[in-house]
């Protein structure tokens, strides 16, 4: 039987798949008393740094309650936090990894990004717990740390990739009930939905590149467009908005999550072109509702989307792999009845009711740390 916690859960970058990840701990693990304290998903900078500045002179009061355990995202400074907040320095803590600044793509060599590639060290060497949502997030952050420590000058300790990697395990994200549900009966063409967040990241040229050859082909289909979008926004997606206005259902963010659950059960097939993905939330929330992903064969995806619905990756050769992609959007949209007819990935294995309980597990084990250090 597992004991009552008082547990502080911080999210410093509170972006949407970390708030559906501390959402659903706060609701599924309900038995324990939590405190949520976040911080809004802007000004990455400041944020990745001023954390613990924000909540340590912002939110005192509440940092001094006294927990059985502390649960943070990656974001969170874990190491300067406990150091200007030595009340919190023997509390036994859990650190979650949704990403890692060793795998995104770099797009400008700056300085800056060793400083947050250094946090995220320090972070998961000040924790008891270190979980990641892929093997994929585990295995760049553990390379990409051996790389920039081998680098340094001189006065690098041996072992800290091993600590790292020996404190650590891997645990999705979950799914929530709700994203479990069978597409409705279609009929005409095929709905393609793309819903990832638009930045340079995901690619999205490399998507629109492959639509404009069916639409010149004329063969016929549907098309959302939808997800996050932020400031540095692609130029491509003002392109797309004009060459595909003939094909297009759904245009932008789809901020009421129960519309967005329709949209998703009302697609067909769900596509990425993501150059990094550390989990692909949005993809298998989309499988899980009925719809037939077509994923590059890159990133986490090999771990979570099976062979048959992975296409051959080029991420250095964007001409060859449009080709591929167009391919494969053209064989499925010429039968989309063939297409609908077609066995999706299980995903059931990714649900709260099934990873609730190595969470709680987890849990347990690092707050019984209490008080051994």
């Amino acid at each position: 039987m597992f004991r009552l916690m008082r547990i502080l859960l911080l999210s410093a970058y509170d972006a949407a798949s970390h708030q559906l990840w501390r959402e659903g701990l706060v609701s599924h693990l309900d038995e324990h008393d939590w405190t949520v304290l976040t911080l809004p998903p802007r000004f990455f900078a400041w944020r990745s740094r001023g954390n613990p500045l924000s909540w340590v002179f912002g939110e005192r009061e509440t940092l001094e309650r006294g927990y059985d355990l502390i649960v943070a995202t990656s974001m969170t400074d874990l190491a300067e936090l406990k150091g200007i907040a030595p009340f919190l320095a023997s509390t036994p803590t859990i650190v979650y990894f949704h990403e890692n600044q060793f795998a995104y793509p770099e797009r400008k060599a700056r300085k800056e990004y060793q400083n947050y590639k250094l946090t995220n060290i320090y972070t998961a060497l000040a924790a008891d717990k270190v979980l990641f949502n892929s093997e994929y997030n585990r295995s760049t952050l553990l390379e990409g740390t051996r790389e920039l420590l081998t680098a340094m000058p001189d006065l690098v300790p041996e072992g800290i990739v091993e600590s790292i990697r020996n404190s650590s395990e891997v645990l999705p994200v979950p799914l929530e009930d709700d994203c479990y549900r069978s597409a409705r009966p279609a009929r005409g063409p095929l709905r393609i939905v793309w819903n990832h967040r638009w930045e340079h990241d995901k690619a999205p040229g490399r998507f629109f590149r492959a639509l404009y050859r069916l639409r010149d082909r004329n063969i016929p289909f549907k098309v959302s467009i939808v997800g996050q979008r932020f400031r540095d926004c692609p130029s491509e997606f003002e392109e797309a908005a004009r060459g595909l206005q003939d094909q297009l259902l759904t245009w932008g963010f789809v901020e009421n999550e129960r519309n967005y659950r329709s949209l998703l059960g009302s697609s067909d097939l769900v596509v990425s072109t993501a150059l990094h993905d550390f989990q692909g939330l949005a993809v298998l929330e989309a499988v899980a509702a009925g719809c037939r992903p077509l994923v590059p064969d890159r990133v986490a995806y090999p771990e979570f989307i099976p062979e048959e619905f992975r296409y051959a990756s080029f991420e250095g050769d964007e001409e060859r792999e449009v080709h591929i992609l167009s391919r494969h959007l053209e064989e499925l949209c010429r039968d989309p009845e063939k297409s609908r007819r077609m066995n999706l990935p299980d995903l059931d294995h990714l649900s709260w009711d099934v990873l609730g309980h190595r969470y709680r597990e987890i849990m347990e084990e690092v707050s019984s740390l209490q008080g051994l250090s």
